[in-house]
């Protein structure tokens, strides 16, 4: 992977995790360095599970493919913000 793929990479992980921390009612109760990890981590898993269903390389914007990343940051912060609550 070239640098450039990285850097997309993280910014588009900062978008999903952002957006995936504001799908989750109420306050959490993580830092925006776990956020943009979960935002990372979703948007790679989303990818994957979009092309495994085809619907990753569409013509235009893959809408399917980020409601994929969106819901699944959306669980990542849920179930990190319970981890760490418990602490």
């Amino acid at each position: 992977m070239e640098i450039s793929g990285v850097i997309s990479a993280v910014v588009i992980g900062i978008v999903i995790g952002v957006l995936g921390r504001l799908a989750v009612p109420g306050r959490q109760r993580i830092g925006i360095l776990w956020t943009i990890v979960v935002g990372v981590v979703a948007a790679f898993i989303g990818s994957g599970i979009a092309a495994a269903f085809g619907v990753a390389d569409t013509k235009g914007v893959d809408w399917i493919e980020w409601l994929i990343q969106i819901g699944l940051a959306a669980i990542g912060v849920a179930a990190l913000d319970r981890t760490r609550g418990r602490h």
